[in-house]
């Protein structure tokens, strides 16, 4: 059996996420110290104990949500399941990408942490607040959801910024130009097309600023070989080689993320299982719509750990 870790990116958050792991697991604690010594804060009692809203801050909940996934990664570790005897192959939705690499040894998770608070940081302050935003279009395909996008842009920019799975495209821009692509994107037989709650767009051209800012950043970490191919989102398909990784992870600020086809590229290499290491359930969801013959796992609690040790007894 072919298997492969995917790790979940911003949307996912919740408070209290990764508590009960943390309880139950000592390496699992040790990573949300980590992270807090990392940052020179307690982002930990935020994720258990803060408010929704401050969570959800951009340059708060990439952090949180790679400590997470490392949590959980520790715990499962302590169990004596290693990520390269059991994975073939990592994959993140766009943060997650990050979350992937420290999983599979190619970051510190200090590094990872502090890297993720400049990139939140970079990303929340590249466009001014009310100038941009993203919206999901439900019951498209990518193809007529990038007709859409280019429609809409009108000089402005509107770029298809997530192919998350057959009939979810996000689109990311200028506002004007995102809202122009709802309109359109429901003309063309879009079953919903609805702007989403972010403080910025992602994904897109308008991220230029915050690319320059991770392309320095990232060339002052040291990125290892990780210990199984990264399935990169802007390329879907496998890369090991660390000066491309540090690339694609610049590139992946403004580029699109290509869930559905990295997906579909990982059923292809005869994945038939997916284990999805963190918080929430949504890229099973998505995988599940992708392709149905791979079958997804969830590993954010004790009792999912346990569920994958008995699973692989």
């Amino acid at each position: 059996m072919s298997r492969a870790l995917i790790f979940p990116g911003q949307g996912a958050q919740t408070i209290g996420m990764g508590k009960a792991l943390a309880e139950a697991y000592p390496a699992a604690k040790a990573v949300f110290d980590e992270v807090d010594e990392a940052l020179g804060e307690s982002l930990s009692a935020l994720i258990w104990e803060g408010e929704q809203d401050t969570l959800t801050l951009t340059q708060n909940a990439q952090p949180a949500l790679m400590a997470t996934s490392l949590a959980a990664m520790r715990a499962l570790e302590a169990e004596g399941v290693v990520l390269a005897d059991v994975a073939d192959y990592v994959a993140g939705h766009s943060l997650g990408e990050y979350s992937a690499l420290a999983a599979a040894g190619a970051f510190s998770v200090a590094d990872a942490a502090r890297l993720l608070r400049i990139r939140g940081k970079a990303m929340q302050e590249a466009v001014p607040v009310g100038v941009g935003a993203m919206a999901a279009l439900l019951g498209l395909d990518f193809d007529t959801a990038q007709a859409v996008a280019k429609e809409a842009a009108q000089g402005e920019v509107c770029q298809a910024a997530n192919d998350n799975d057959p009939a979810q495209v996000v689109v990311s821009g200028h506002k004007a130009a995102v809202e122009r692509a709802c309109d359109i994107a429901k003309a063309k037989g879009a079953k919903r097309a609805l702007l989403l709650p972010v403080s910025a767009p992602f994904h897109c051209a308008l991220m230029e600023p915050a690319a320059r800012v991770m392309a320095e950043a990232l060339g002052q970490v040291d990125i290892n070989r990780p210990a199984v191919p990264l399935v990169a989102n802007v390329r879907a398909d496998a890369v090991r080689d660390p000066s491309m990784i540090r690339a694609l992870l610049v590139e992946q600020v403004t580029g699109s993320v290509r869930w559905r086809e990295s997906v579909l590229w990982m059923g292809a290499q005869g994945v038939t299982e997916v284990w999805e290491v963190g918080a929430g359930k949504a890229l099973s969801g998505m995988v599940k719509r992708i392709d149905r013959a791979i079958a997804p796992m969830t590993v954010g609690t004790p009792e999912d750990v346990q569920a994958i040790v008995a699973a692989l007894a």
